[in-house]
């Protein structure tokens, strides 16, 4: 008998071309519908931008890993709730948002701090950040010194404008999009925006005049 939490069964017969021709909000339909191969389409066309999406906030690949596994898991759960006039990309990437600012605040909660604003001003207004920074899943092993430089600046300026880099500049959502995502206007994303690369200038600077 089947759960919630087991594998889609395949009522639909479809393979990887007739999929790979279809949109994402297609394939989500198909998934609703209980495609177990619409569900696998989906994990493979947005696991590596999830996963980077969860890196760039937390900078910790175990628990990225586990918390980008839970984003998909919340998709098939909610799949029947998800609505074809929406974006899919939009409702997956607040799914990762919203899990991965829960654990964020789990964090810092267990740092004795009770708020990402309060754990900013603490820390001068460069953000939460945390140790062990690696190269993200999108990036080269070799990656040249550029790249991990802006990777440690990123991670030090405060979240809000944190989150809308990734969402903008790294995941290449449009403002709207972004601001959907984060449940803000789209002149707030753009003046987050503003700030963060002001921010980041500022961080790199000591290393570009070196």
């Amino acid at each position: 008998m089947n759960t919630e939490s087991d594998v889609p069964i395949e009522p639909l017969r479809l393979n990887k071309l007739d999929l790979a021709e279809l949109s994402d909000e297609d394939v989500m339909e198909r998934c609703a519908m209980g495609s177990e191969a619409a569900f696998r389409a989906l994990v493979q066309r947005y696991r590596t931008r999830i996963m980077n999406l969860v890196c760039r906030f937390i900078n910790d690949r175990d628990r990225a890993e586990e918390i980008s596994q839970e984003v998909f898991l919340r998709v098939f759960r909610n799949r029947e709730r998800y609505r074809k006039s929406g974006k899919f990309s939009t409702w997956i990437f607040t799914i990762a948002v919203n899990l991965t600012k829960n654990e964020i605040r789990s964090r810092v909660r267990h740092r004795g701090t009770f708020s990402l604003d309060a754990m900013e001003e603490e820390s001068g207004g460069q953000g939460v950040s945390f140790p062990d920074a690696k190269p993200l899943p999108d990036e080269d092993l070799n990656a040249n010194e550029i790249g991990r430089k802006v990777a440690e600046a990123l991670h030090k300026i405060p979240a809000r404008y944190r989150e809308a880099v990734v969402l903008r500049d790294r995941l290449g959502l449009s403002y709207e999009e972004a601001a959907e995502t984060l449940g803000v206007s789209v002149a707030a994303i753009k003046s987050r925006l503003f700030r963060a690369r002001a921010c980041l200038r500022e961080a790199l600077k000591p290393w570009a005049q070196g």
